[in-house]
């Protein structure tokens, strides 16, 4: 959910939909969220400050200064901390203040220094809600970037019924994300990420394997998320773990193979599992007894996935590889770049010890589609995959 590790500041207004903000709380801590809480003296009427600094897991702040402790609520170091503000319920007297630059209280003064994103949910009567000077407000909130939550239609607290009613704190939350998932650079784009080895079956109980832990396709899977895409990982066999990312799990070549070209149309498409070049080509169907003093295994080529999605890759589609080498790196990574049909290629090197398998680091190099090169420093595993995703976006045509 893009609200993770976001901090939010919610302003809470004098109306009787405050107590939805108790709920509202909950589900932006749930997500991740770190929230600080400013409330209007007339809100401190309708829900308790006890309420949602327990909630929030913070003070809440009403007053610019606390008579008791001397401490001094500082609006601009509110409104600088936030990367977003949301108003809920926002009542008919605070958006004329914000609208028309009043600045009588905590709330206000913090709206009027934030630098973010302010998301605006009002909450009225329908008279109020439909009176001219409200609807005038509303525009100049919009003018200003402000971005406003329709309010729904249903029981007002008047007993009349219509539009006015504080859209509930689940849709809200779910406006919030889809609305910072369609700034994010690859929203709604549809991403495969492979990662891991493959096993590939000798008898029942053996198999030919590699050492791939799949930490770095996980970490590129995660990046893609955050950036906007729909993530499917298919993935070999692994330890990782993978919370609200669409996972796929495979055994052997073949197997990644039937998943890769069912979603070989995907949008983008990253190679960064360690598949199995070569297969037992009969494989046993019972348990090999340890009898000879050698056993010898007729090995088959397994088909070359990144080859074949290379050969029928989609117009639009950005196909990236990667090249794990001994020697000659730069030249093997480069011909593979070619020959594959890839727009970029991830290359790191087994004789480096900052990089390769089960390792926490890696160090890369990429090159893009003209052979132009970037180097990286070593880096953790969840920043190479940030490197990795900023180029990728390089490649996607402006909005």
């Amino acid at each position: 959910m893009q609200l993770n590790n976001k901090n939010i500041i919610l302003g809470v207004c004098g109306s009787i939909a405050a107590y939805k903000s108790a709920t509202l709380v909950r589900l932006l801590v749930k997500a991740g969220a770190n929230v600080k809480i400013v409330l209007t003296h007339d809100a401190a009427h309708f829900i308790t400050p006890l309420t949602l600094a327990t909630l929030s897991k913070n003070p809440v702040e009403i007053n610019y200064f606390d008579e008791e402790t001397g401490v001094w609520a500082n609006h601009v170091e509110l409104g600088l901390w936030a990367d977003l503000m949301i108003i809920a319920p926002a009542s008919a007297n605070t958006i004329s203040k914000f609208a028309n630059g009043f600045c009588d209280n905590l709330l206000t003064a913090t709206y009027l220094s934030a630098k973010c994103p302010v998301y605006i949910a009002p909450a009225m009567d329908l008279d109020m809600w439909k009176h001219t000077s409200t609807v005038e407000n509303i525009q100049k909130l919009k003018s200003y970037g402000n971005i406003v939550i329709t309010p729904g239609i249903g029981e007002l607290a008047s007993g009349l019924f219509g539009e006015g009613r504080m859209e509930e704190p689940e849709e809200i939350v779910k406006f919030i994300d889809n609305h910072l998932r369609a700034a994010q650079p690859l929203y709604n784009l549809n991403a495969v990420v492979t990662a891991g080895p493959t096993y590939e079956a000798i008898d029942p109980v053996r198999f030919i394997g590699n050492h791939s832990s799949g930490k770095m396709g996980f970490e590129i899977a995660k990046t893609l998320k955050k950036l906007g895409a729909n993530v499917t990982l298919i993935t070999g066999p692994t330890a990782e773990k993978s919370n609200s990312i669409n996972r796929i799990d495979v055994v052997s070549a073949q197997q990644m193979l039937k998943a890769c070209l069912a979603h070989a149309q995907a949008d983008i498409f990253i190679m960064s599992a360690a598949v199995a070049d070569y297969t037992p080509a009969d494989p046993a169907k019972e348990k090999i007894k340890k009898n000879d003093a050698e056993l010898v295994l007729h090995l088959k080529k397994t088909t070359d996935i990144l080859a074949t999605l290379g050969k029928n890759k989609p117009k639009n589609q950005i196909l990236v590889g990667f090249a794990l080498e001994t020697y000659n790196e730069e030249n093997f990574a480069l011909e593979k770049l070619e020959k594959k049909n890839l727009d970029l290629i991830v290359l790191n090197s087994t004789q480096d010890p900052e990089a390769g398998f089960k390792k926490d680091t890696n160090k890369i190099t990429i090159f893009n589609k003209l052979k132009e090169k970037t180097v990286y420093e070593a880096k953790s595993k969840s920043d190479v995959a940030v490197d990795i995703c900023n180029q990728i976006c390089k490649l996607i045509p402006s909005k």
